[in-house]
């Protein structure tokens, strides 16, 4: 199945326009005549299957067949998770973390941190590309970029970590992880966590832990992280 997306679909939508890029790419490149049927979510956990009626590259209309809504997952991940020097690392991120399944990203800024700026739309289409690709309904927020003070000293619902690399007492992340629950995960930069962040996170009530026995990069230790709150979650 091949899944488009359009955040302007509501439930009670009987006909739509897709706009122009997106006209021209079902009908020109992908070949899609009158008559042909398309599946579409808003990324709000519903699926519409469509009927195209009007074929044009400019303006490609479908009417609406049928209706879903999509089982969203029984658990809520928000991974707060420190830019990579590199890009291209902090894509691989969300490109997989969005086909294991996650709720909400915020890149946090710390005091390591080598990166301070972040494309959003840039990272808004690798996680648009894997929810589809996915075939998810569920669209992954991305939040702005906060400072780490600024994200710790928010309210929070669920449990919420911090995963570090100092040798300090820390409990495994699986040991502590409960099913079906809301969960908030930070995870540091190249440089990890400074020891002051470390020390206002606990004062937030945020529990260290660790992610097994080998010191990983940023982009691997949210996977890992992202992946172990799903596995326990099965």
């Amino acid at each position: 199945m091949q899944l488009f997306y359009n955040p302007d679909i509501q439930p009670d939508t009987t006909q739509f326009s897709f706009p122009k890029d997106e006209s021209r790419h079902i009908v020109k490149v992908l070949r899609k005549q009158t008559g042909d049927t398309l599946n579409i979510t808003n990324g709000k956990g519903y699926l519409f299957e469509a009927e195209i009626t009007i074929a044009d590259q400019k303006n490609c209309v479908v009417t609406i067949l049928e209706t879903t809504l999509q089982q969203p997952q029984h658990y809520k991940l928000h991974l707060a998770v420190a830019p990579t020097k590199m890009n291209d690392r902090y894509e691989w991120f969300l490109e997989k973390a969005t086909e294991i399944g996650i709720t909400s990203i915020t890149p946090i800024i710390c005091d390591h941190s080598e990166r301070k700026v972040v494309k959003l739309e840039r990272f808004n289409k690798i996680i648009q590309s894997a929810m589809k690709q996915s075939l998810s309904c569920y669209y992954p927020i991305l939040n702005d970029p906060l400072h780490f003070k600024d994200f710790c000293n928010q309210e929070f619902s669920g449990d919420t970590f911090i995963a570090h690399c100092e040798e300090t007492d820390k409990k495994s992340l699986k040991s502590q992880v409960l099913p079906k629950n809301e969960i908030t995960i930070l995870i540091g930069p190249e440089g990890d966590f400074s020891i002051k962040e470390i020390e206002l996170a606990i004062k937030n009530n945020f529990t260290p832990v660790t992610l097994g026995q080998t010191r990983l990069r940023t982009e691997t230790a949210a996977i890992v992280a992202c992946h172990s709150v799903a596995f326990i979650n099965e």
